[in-house]
């Protein structure tokens, strides 16, 4: 259970501590915005952080078998589950849809010179390929079997019941800031799960979510998304 909730909890102990700079920031009276340093570099180390606990667990994902073993079709299905949630998600920003108030995102640019680059390289790295595997260990390796059996190992990858499918989608959506979008996502990451039986289709799906949301903001400026 460690190797699969210790990622996740770090993960969310830096979100913590993100919203906690804000909320002192703000009863201080400083300015928000999206070029804040401390907000800028703490995600770096975040993403050192959790990288290294997600190596430090590497050998207890038997789930994950490496290389991964994707047949073409499956491939195929993987690409075009990616670029669909990315097409929804940006698409989904209503106000209603939303949890609290709009950031002001992540400007690695608020940076001077090559720092900003580095910068862009942690943002793309963690959100393509850290946090697909954090988060599809926890949601749908974890947390969809825990709620089968609390022997969640015996239970094989892929395993369909209501209540569990439901119950990730909606936790899964409650932990984004959209949180249409992420039970959107977390309905589609989870049909591919049934459909393929491996998690590697899920991380796979996940990170062209990610990076091609990446580039978005990278080419439109709308930080807003990170």
């Amino acid at each position: 259970m460690a190797a699969r909730v210790v990622p996740f909890g770090l993960y969310a102990l830096f979100l913590f501590i993100d919203q906690m700079i804000g909320w002192l920031e703000r009863a201080a009276g400083w300015p928000s915005s999206s070029g804040d340093p401390l907000h800028l570099w703490l995600y770096p180390i975040k993403t050192l952080v959790v990288a290294a606990a997600l190596a430090w667990f590497w050998r207890q994902y038997d789930e994950l078998q490496w290389p991964p073993r994707l047949p073409i079709q499956h491939l195929i299905l993987i690409t075009a589950v990616g670029v669909l949630v990315y097409l929804a998600w940006v698409r989904m920003d209503w106000s209603w849809a939303m949890q609290g108030t709009p950031s002001s995102g992540y400007n690695p640019f608020a940076v001077d010179g090559p720092a900003s680059y580095l910068l862009i390289v942690f943002r793309l790295c963690g959100a393509a390929i850290v946090v697909p595997i954090m988060e599809e260990l926890f949601w749908r390796s974890f947390v969809l079997r825990y709620l089968i059996s609390s022997r969640f190992e015996t239970i094989p990858i892929g395993t369909f019941t209501p209540f569990s499918f439901i119950a990730v989608i909606t936790l899964f959506g409650v932990e984004h800031d959209l949180w249409l979008a992420g039970m959107m996502a977390g309905a589609i990451y989870g049909l591919l799960l049934v459909q393929t039986r491996n998690l590697w289709a899920c991380i796979v799906a996940h990170a062209i979510t990610n990076f091609v949301l990446g580039i978005h903001v990278l080419v439109t400026r709308e930080w807003s998304w990170w």
